[in-house]
């Protein structure tokens, strides 16, 4: 069974950092694209970045500007989104998921986790 558990969420003043971790089990890591999304409240659902841990390949979308980046711990079966200049519009649940192939459309990602809070304010 495909799990994936999104942790590392919390309140952080505009301006900090945060890394949200993503905790794969059930599956083949290097077979799946891992992407992390996030919702804002009243808002719809947004790819954020996803990566391909088997050749390493990264995709980031243009929502965050550069203030993201995604890394993976295969060792580990863990995907990382480290969260940098933190402003109040970040402020969102954030979820992984996995699919087949590198992309953000949320539709084409079967597995999800729960998501994780973070709240950007001062």
């Amino acid at each position: 069974e495909v799990q994936l558990q999104a942790s590392g969420g919390g309140l952080v003043h505009p301006g900090g950092s945060l890394t949200l971790s993503c905790a794969a089990s059930g599956f083949t890591f290097d077979d799946y694209v891992i992407g992390w999304f996030r919702q804002a409240p009243g808002k719809e659902r947004e790819g954020v970045s996803c990566i391909d841990s088997s050749d390493g390949n990264i995709y980031y979308s243009d929502s965050h500007e550069g203030r993201f980046t995604i890394s993976s711990d295969n060792a580990k079966n863990t995907v990382y989104l480290h969260l940098n200049s933190l402003k109040s519009e970040d402020t969102a649940v954030y979820f992984c998921a996995a699919t087949y192939a590198l992309g953000l459309d949320p539709t084409l990602y079967p597995y999800w986790g729960q998501g994780t809070l973070v709240t950007v304010s001062s």
